[in-house]
C-alpha cells in the first residue's frame, strides 16, 4: 500500500514552484493548473508500479521523479536545491529528464534528451514515457494538423527508444499516439 507521508514533501514542492504555471486545454480560454500535468505523470506511474514489485527505493526514486519532472527545466530551482532536499540520484534523474534548450534544434533536443534518459535505470525511462503519455491526453486547442503530426512523430521516436522499460506504459503510449488528435 502506497505511504503518501514519504512523498508529501515532494508535492509540497512542486506544488509552491510549479504554483501559478498553467497550460492550455483542449477549448479556448481553457487553462490547466500545471499541478494537473504533474498529478497525472504520477498516476500513469502508480497505475504499473508497486513498492512490492520493485523495491521501496525504486519505488521512492520513480514516484519522486514523476513529481519532480518538470522542476529544473519550468522553475527557478537549483540542481543544488534539489539534491539537498532529494539527493543526488534524484537531481540525476531529473537532470535527464529535463530537455537541453541550449539545442535550438528540436529534433537534436529530443534526441540528446532521450540519450541522457537511456544512461538512467529502466524506471526513469518510465517517466519520460508517463510524461509523453499524458501530453497525449488531447492537443492544445490552438495546433493544427501538422503540429499534431509532428508531435505523434516525436512520440513515436520516444516509445521506439524507451518503449523496452515497461510494456504497460508501452503499450499505452501506443495507443494514445493512434488516438492523438483524432476528437
Amino acid at each position: 500500500m502506497l505511504n503518501i507521508d514519504r512523498f508529501a514533501d515532494v508535492w509540497e514542492f512542486v506544488s509552491v514552484k510549479h504554483a501559478g504555471q498553467t497550460y492550455g486545454g483542449r477549448l479556448p480560454n481553457q487553462q490547466i493548473p500545471y499541478i494537473s500535468h504533474l498529478t497525472s505523470v504520477a498516476f500513469e506511474i502508480l497505475s504499473v508500479y508497486e513498492a512490492s514489485d520493485i523495491g521501496e527505493e525504486q519505488f521512492d526514486l520513480v514516484l519522486k521523479c514523476a513529481l519532480l519532472h518538470d522542476v529544473l527545466e519550468d522553475t527557478d530551482t537549483s540542481e543544488e536545491e534539489l539534491t539537498g532536499l532529494f539527493g543526488a540520484q534524484v537531481t540525476a534523474a531529473v537532470r535527464a529528464l529535463s530537455k537541453n534548450m541550449a539545442i535550438t534544434d528540436s529534433r537534436l533536443r529530443m534526441a540528446d534528451s532521450i540519450a541522457r534518459i537511456k544512461m538512467q535505470p529502466h524506471i526513469i525511462w518510465s517517466v519520460k514515457m508517463a510524461d509523453r503519455i499524458t501530453n497525449l491526453y488531447h492537443p492544445p486547442f490552438y495546433w493544427a494538423k501538422e503540429r499534431i503530426d509532428q508531435y505523434k512523430e516525436e512520440s513515436l521516436f520516444i516509445l521506439k527508444e524507451l518503449g523496452a522499460a515497461n510494456a504497460k506504459l508501452a503499450t499505452r503510449l501506443e495507443q494514445k499516439i493512434a488516438e492523438y488528435g483524432l476528437s
